[in-house]
Formats: structure tokens, C-alpha cells, sequence
């Protein structure tokens, strides 16, 4: 009977928590008094862009003593014009720690960073970079939660942001997500895009889910505003109206030289209320783009604003009934919208192993030896292509990248049995068995 009656409270506990996520004040407010963080997790491996190998890691900060083992979770990506910053800096881990207190898990992620000479088409190429990274990163997370599930992260909230580059990464990463949005808009060739790793990338942890819940974007934009279509994720802004480097309506962005126009947080809000996607919008009237950088009494409290209104937003996806903290004020300005040719291809993620997807038949490989003891080299027809060993359960052995068209990898620690090898390239997959004598 006791037993019986522990169950019954369990699931009554549990369909609780269903209910109401923040009954308890988590999600909601700082329920936790500290905050553990462990640096430089690697989630991920490529090239920069002067080739040089880059080893993408993370820092995750947790609620210290946390018991909760599904965890919504929030991907901080750092500003610098995509040629500097870090995981470390200051305004990253005010954020990653203050919505740790609150029960989140939250990670700031290192991504692959600079572009030269720097121009146009290699600012798009940076920013391309930064998202296939961002992608590799929530793929680790679905990734160990099938796996060792050491993170404890409910995959069906996770939640990508960040400030200025680090938001213009976000958003591109939700809402450029069909082929013919490269194709048709002009922002880059398919030769280019293909050229930097394709629409997903090959950063790391091919196959997983890089699905989101929501986005989070500070002082940050879109090459095209009409990429916001019905159905696709919400976002938050917050954005100041003297921004003069992201502008908050439309604007060449300008960290010094001039890049490329950018759709600011002002013309997105406008799309997204035309076509019905959720997006909360405080302005900072008068402020311009560093509005929370600092320790002056104006950037602490536009801090706590910014934190207020992600809060807000966020609760609000979680399905938590607490009453909002900042009401969200009017915009400035009318969105400066321009004609634009809408499309209609779609990019459909699958589980790529399985239904082998990609249709290039120039995208051949072979493994030799096979069976093989110490050593196996793959030979493909083309140069450039990621590759993955994997156990039968999927579980990843080893992987790396080639500029040319062969790699050779060491697998004299292997146990004995059968592998799978997939071979990746501008987005397609490619498989083969190896055994291992």
C-alpha cells in the first residue's frame, strides 16, 4: 500500500509540474542561490576561415544543487561583428548566470569567428559560419540527452539568443531555412553557401535535432524580414533606436567598413504581427547598440529590463501563468518595408542515417581496408567533406574533416564489430559499413 500510494504522489507531482512549471517560483524568478559552471565543454569541430582547425567549446552554468532532471535550456551567443568576442564576455555571463538562478540551464558558446578581406560576401559567410556552429551546439544537446543525458535538458524547450552578432546568428538560424531563400534572395549564391558547409553545416553531431523553441535576439537582425513566415518560431527583442552599428529599422550594418544591409528588430516586429508569429518587442527609446554594456546606473538598469522582458517571454512559451514583470512599450518609427518575392521550398531536416537523405550521386566514397585492424582510408571524387564513425547505436567513435579528397583514420583502439562511416558534404550524407578485425 505504501508503495502504491509513493507512485500516486509521484504522478500527481509530476502532472503538476506539467501544468504549472513556475508554481514553485522556478522559471520565474531566482530560486537558486548559485550557479555552477563548467567551462570549455567541446561540442564541436571545423575550420575558420583562413583554415586554421577550431575546437568549438561551450561553457554550461547550472543551478547549482538543481534536482530537476528535464531542464529547459538557453544558448547565449556573443557579439563582435563576427571578427571578435568570446564566451566570456561580461554581458554573456550576466545573462547565463541570472537565468541559471532561475532554473535554466544555459550554455555560451565559443563559435568560429573573423573573416577577411572584409567585405560583403565574406561578412555572409561569417555569419554562416556562427550559425552552422550554434546548430552543432544544440545538436550536442539532443545528442547527450539520447546519449548519457549528463546535462538533463528537456529538448522541447531550448531556446537560442544572444546580442548583436550573436543575435544576427540566432536569427538566421530560425528563420533562413529554405533553399530557395539563398537562391532567389540575392543575400548569397549556392555556390557560396555550399562552399562554407551547406544550410546545417559540419560542425559537429551530424544527424541530431537542431529543433528550437524560441529566440532570443538583443540589438540583432535578418538579411531578409520576409524569411518570418506563419508557423515558424517566436522571438523577443529588445533593440534601441540610435543603434547606430544594427540598426533598430533597416540599416547597412557598420562595425567600421560598410557591410550589407540588415532588416532590424523594428521591420521583423512588423512581419512577424503580419503573419501571426509571436514576438514581444521593448524599445529603448534613445539608446544606442551597447545600451546594457557597462556598469553605469543607465546600462545596469537597461540590463534589468532586458532580463525582465526575455523572462517574460520565456515563462510565456513554458506555459507558466505568472503575471509579467515589465509591460512591453510601443515602437518608434514605421518599418520601412520593400518589395519582396516570397518562395516556397523547404528545407526538411530527417534522420539522415537512416533515411540516407541527399540526392548528389557525385558524393561517392570507399573505405579501404574493409575489414580493417589499424588503419582505414576514405576516398571520395570530391574535396572537402566531413566524416563520423559511429557504433550501431549511433553513438559517436571519432570524427573529423578534410580539405582534400581523402582522409585516413586511425582505428587500432576500436573493439572488434561493425561501424558505420558517414561522409558529409554541402548538406548531404553519405554511408558505409566498416568491420573492424
Amino acid at each position: 500500500m505504501k508503495k502504491t500510494f509513493t507512485i500516486l504522489f509521484a504522478l500527481l507531482g509530476a502532472f503538476s509540474f506539467a501544468q504549472e512549471p513556475c508554481a514553485t517560483g522556478r522559471y520565474a524568478s531566482d530560486v537558486f542561490e548559485d550557479v555552477t559552471v563548467t567551462s570549455n565543454i567541446v561540442y564541436g569541430f571545423n575550420y575558420t576561415f583562413s583554415g586554421t582547425p577550431k575546437t568549438l567549446k561551450l561553457d554550461l552554468y547550472e543551478p547549482t544543487g538543481d534536482t530537476e532532471t528535464e531542464r529547459p535550456m538557453i544558448f547565449w551567443v556573443h557579439g563582435g561583428s563576427f571578427l571578435g568576442g568570446t564566451k566570456t564576455d561580461g554581458d554573456m555571463v550576466t545573462l547565463a548566470t541570472a537565468f541559471a538562478k532561475k532554473g535554466y540551464v544555459c550554455a555560451s558558446i565559443d563559435y568560429r569567428t573573423g573573416f577577411f578581406p572584409i567585405d560583403s560576401a565574406n561578412s555572409i559567410k561569417a555569419v554562416l559560419r556562427a550559425v552552422h556552429d550554434l546548430r552543432a551546439a544544440v545538436r550536442y544537446m539532443y545528442k547527450d540527452a539520447q546519449e548519457a543525458n549528463l546535462y538533463k535538458i528537456d529538448t522541447t524547450n531550448i531556446f537560442i539568443g544572444g546580442y548583436s552578432a550573436g543575435a544576427i546568428t540566432a536569427l538566421h538560424y530560425a528563420y533562413l531555412n529554405k533553399t530557395c531563400e539563398v537562391s532567389e534572395s540575392g543575400y548569397i549564391s549556392q555556390t557560396t553557401l555550399d562552399d562554407v558547409g551547406g544550410m546545417e553545416g559540419i560542425s559537429g553531431n551530424p544527424c541530431y535535432s537542431d529543433d528550437i523553441k524560441g529566440v532570443i535576439n538583443i540589438a540583432g537582425a535578418l538579411a531578409r524580414y520576409n524569411w518570418l513566415e506563419t508557423g515558424d518560431v517566436p522571438f523577443v527583442s529588445v533593440h534601441g533606436t540610435n543603434d547606430g552599428t544594427v540598426g533598430y529599422n533597416r540599416q547597412i550594418v557598420n562595425p567600421g567598413v560598410e557591410l550589407m544591409y540588415l532588416d532590424g528588430s523594428r521591420m521583423l516586429h512588423e512581419q512577424a504581427n503580419a503573419v501571426g508569429v509571436e514576438n514581444p518587442f521593448y524599445t529603448f527609446y534613445g539608446q544606442g547598440h551597447g545600451f546594457y554594456v557597462g556598469s553605469t546606473t543607465s546600462a545596469l538598469a537597461h540590463m534589468d529590463t532586458t532580463q525582465w522582458v526575455i523572462r517574460d517571454f520565456l515563462i510565456d512559451r513554458l506555459g507558466c501563468t505568472n503575471a509579467p514583470l515589465q509591460l512591453l512599450n510601443t515602437p518608434a518609427e514605421t518599418a520601412t518595408l520593400y518589395t519582396v518575392q516570397d518562395c516556397s521550398t523547404h528545407i526538411a531536416f530527417e534522420d539522415c542515417i537512416a533515411a540516407g537523405v541527399g540526392n548528389n550521386e557525385d558524393l561517392i566514397f570507399s573505405l579501404a581496408p574493409n575489414p580493417a585492424s589499424t588503419q582505414v582510408k576514405i576516398n571520395t571524387q570530391l574535396s572537402g567533406f566531413g566524416w563520423r564513425m559511429s557504433d550501431l547505436n549511433g553513438r559517436e567513435i571519432q570524427a573529423g574533416y578534410s580539405l582534400t579528397d581523402e582522409a585516413l583514420i586511425d582505428v587500432s583502439s576500436a573493439s572488434k564489430g561493425l561501424y558505420i562511416i558517414t561522409i558529409e558534404m554541402n548538406g548531404v550524407l553519405r554511408a558505409e559499413r566498416l568491420i573492424i578485425d
